[in-house]
């Protein structure tokens, strides 16, 4: 596989060692991923968690499913491409 395909691999496999055989996270579940898989690219308080989690509930159900957890690694790659952009020049 090449080097995208195992990223998507890996995140699919991070949510669901999270999200168990329900495929869905709570609240909880998503602070642990977050600071367990994380934890470089976002730092959250409580508040934060709490604000974050409502809005990547899109349907309301108070879990997060997976095209819900996927918003949220897009958010986070996209915020983070900034860092990397100088890197390109060198690869």
């Amino acid at each position: 596989m090449s080097e995208l395909e195992n990223g998507m691999v890996t995140i699919i496999r991070a949510f669901h060692k999270y999200s168990g055989h329900k495929c869905k996270l709570k609240k909880a579940e998503l602070k642990e991923l977050i600071n367990n898989e994380m934890n470089h690219f976002i730092q959250t308080a409580w508040y934060t968690l709490d604000q974050l989690f409502t809005d990547l509930d899109q349907n309301g159900d108070l879990e997060i499913d997976f095209p819900e957890f996927i918003t949220l690694i897009a958010m986070v790659t996209s915020a983070c491409h900034e860092l990397f952009k100088g890197e390109n020049k060198a690869m």
